[in-house]
């Protein structure tokens, strides 16, 4: 059975499954779906047709599934979808998606959303992310599995962070961000390979050892970038990581300025 404080607004038609806890002075509104085992404290404000899993945890003031800020959007049916076990922290706000970017904010499983930080309209956030203090997504952006975001980044819309990759404090995002790889700095650059991340995941050393050779064959070499990529490319022997590597950067490239949706805007 949930346990909801007297305080806090629960529109009737709002579906709450059992052991959530609401706290003092919430909203929860009628589109809500809330899974077992989800814990809403001081003020947090669900809204709109917002889908959320199991054990997920809301800090106070966060506000979750409001319209999205897209001068485009006209009040059109369009959903965020909450997976199971994240923690989203102080004053955090996440928007529902926007008919043109396909309806949906989707974020997955296990991610950490400190506080202030925020997703914008159509964002697709997947599994293990951690999104520090102040981090600002705008619209239609990928956050692939494992990735980790740095205080203050501002994110470009339409840009892909990478599977693993880090994102150092302060630095402003244009471009897709490799995985595996660190970019910091502005103007924003590849400083090397993440390894404290892919040796948490357990990469053994024949797959570290790819990587950093990925990197100084891409980013390091007299070579220039495209024929670099050309030569990695062309190896039959390079591993899985390597190999979505180059695929990743090959996708960049069709997109203008590394932004992979760029070209399917219509504003």
């Amino acid at each position: 059975m949930a346990v909801i404080h007297p305080t806090a607004v629960v529109h009737p038609s709002a579906k709450v499954a059992e052991n959530v806890q609401i706290g003092p002075h919430c909203f929860v509104g009628q589109d809500v779906t809330l899974g077992k085992g989800c814990v809403l404290m001081t003020g947090t404000v669900l809204d709109g047709r917002t889908e959320v899993g199991s054990d997920n945890r809301f800090f106070p003031y966060s506000v979750i599934g409001t319209d999205p800020q897209d001068l485009k959007y006209m009040g059109e049916e369009s959903t965020l979808k909450i997976g199971n076990r994240n923690t989203f922290r102080e004053h955090v706000t996440i928007h529902r998606g926007t008919a043109k970017g396909g309806g949906v904010t989707a974020i997955g499983d296990d991610n950490l959303f400190m506080a202030c930080s925020h997703v914008a309209h159509d964002c697709t956030i997947g599994n293990n992310i951690v999104m520090a203090n102040n981090v600002l997504l705008a619209g239609h952006i990928t956050i692939e599995d494992d990735a980790g975001i740095s205080g203050a980044v501002g994110i470009h819309h339409f840009t892909t962070v990478g599977k693993a990759a880090f994102v150092g404090g302060l630095t402003r995002i244009v471009r897709d961000v490799p995985p595996y790889m660190i970019v910091e700095g502005n103007p924003a650059r590849v400083r090397g390979v993440n390894l404290v991340k892919i040796e948490r995941l357990g990469f053994d050393e024949n797959r570290v050892r790819a990587l950093k050779e990925a990197y100084r064959t891409l980013w390091k070499s007299e070579n220039n970038f495209n024929g670099a990529l050309a030569d990695l490319d062309s190896r039959k022997d390079l591993t899985g990581e390597v190999r979505y590597l180059v695929e990743f950067l090959r996708r960049t490239d069709t997109g203008e300025h590394g932004r992979a949706l760029e070209s399917m805007r219509r504003i």
